[in-house]
């Protein structure tokens, strides 16, 4: 098994499939781009499926595809088809952004995934365009009945709440839970390759932090019912609104911090395994993957150097890679 200098067990890989992405936004992406990798430079599904079996055999149970935006690259229930078939993974999800999952959601529930998050900050046309800086919002909620037509449930929405741009929607948002099966989860923003200006229009980067405290606050007012049962293998605290088919859930990685209890390993489209996101600490998987090396020594490695937590009350955050470089 893989487990920690703290005693935690990982037994959840994040793989970033690609670092391109069909939407740019202002808090993934900074304002004058990325440069992107080289075709040769992204780990080929065969190699990402490579590391999964090493991983699975010393009990990794949970793999989650994200980004950039997973959907954009070709063949990808391929990818999810090599990973369903390897021992010992339980469960295949994906975190999208929702613009191509219309058309591809029924390919990959037949290769085998299970569960989706979709990124969704806003339910305003006009400030999804500001968001995500290009897009159709209407695209994306076809994409999330299409996905709840194939089964792909229970979906789960993410938002991150910004102060000064989407804070006023935390309550419509989780009304969505009431009317739908859907699980809305309240994301705090994180220092994360975002600090300079996002453009006109923008708050100051610095000003946009909306702590957990306050997102709580304004869901006390529809009455939070504790959630026993969790869902997924994510650090998301659950509740239930009087009537919901959905749950509400917060992601407080600043405000109240839930690495005591971290369970995974991230891997970057370019085969580097990343002990934290919020750490700039990275092992390089695809050099020994392409010279015949054993990786499990390198993955026991990041493993070993897996931080207690992120630290950033006391440290800034780390510079080098912005959130669609790490994966989402």
């Amino acid at each position: 098994m893989l487990i920690d200098s703290f005693g935690r067990r990982i037994t959840y890989l994040r793989i970033s499939v690609t670092d391109r992405c069909n939407s740019r936004c202002v808090y993934c992406m900074p304002l004058a781009g990325v440069p992107w990798k080289s075709h040769d430079e992204i780990l080929r599904y065969e190699e990402i499926a490579e590391i999964v079996r090493v991983v699975a055999a010393e009990g990794v149970r949970a793999v989650r595809l994200t980004g950039g935006e997973p959907l954009v690259r070709p063949n990808l229930p391929e990818l999810v088809g090599m990973l369903a078939a390897i021992p010992g993974i339980e469960d295949i999800s994906l975190t999208t952004n929702g613009l191509l999952l219309e058309q591809q959601a029924e390919d990959l529930v037949k290769a085998g995934l299970k569960r989706i998050n979709v990124s969704l900050d806003t339910m305003q046309p006009e400030l999804f365009r500001r968001i995500t800086r290009v897009g159709s919002i209407e695209r994306v909620m076809r994409g999330l009945e299409a996905a709840e037509k194939c089964g792909l449930t229970p979906i789960k929405i993410n938002m991150v709440v910004m102060r000064g741009i989407n804070e006023d929607e935390i309550i419509p948002m989780a009304r969505l839970s009431i009317s739908r099966p859907w699980h809305v989860r309240f994301i705090e923003l994180m220092p994360l390759g975002n600090q300079q200006p996002w453009g006109d229009g923008f708050p100051l980067p610095e000003t946009m932090y909306y702590p957990i405290r306050e997102i709580r606050a304004q869901l006390e007012t529809l009455g939070l019912e504790p959630v026993l049962d969790k869902s997924g293998n994510g650090p998301a605290v659950e509740y239930h609104l009087h009537g919901a088919q959905g749950r509400v859930g917060m992601i407080a990685a600043l405000g109240e911090a839930f690495c005591d209890t971290c369970n995974r390993l991230r891997l970057t489209a370019d085969g580097y395994l990343r002990p934290c996101l919020m750490s700039a600490e990275e092992i390089n998987l695809k050099e020994a993957l392409r010279s015949g090396q054993p990786i499990l020594p390198l993955i026991q490695q990041a493993v070993d150097v897996k931080p207690l937590g992120h630290e950033l009350a006391s440290r800034p955050a780390p510079e080098g890679r912005c959130m669609l470089q790490i994966g989402g």
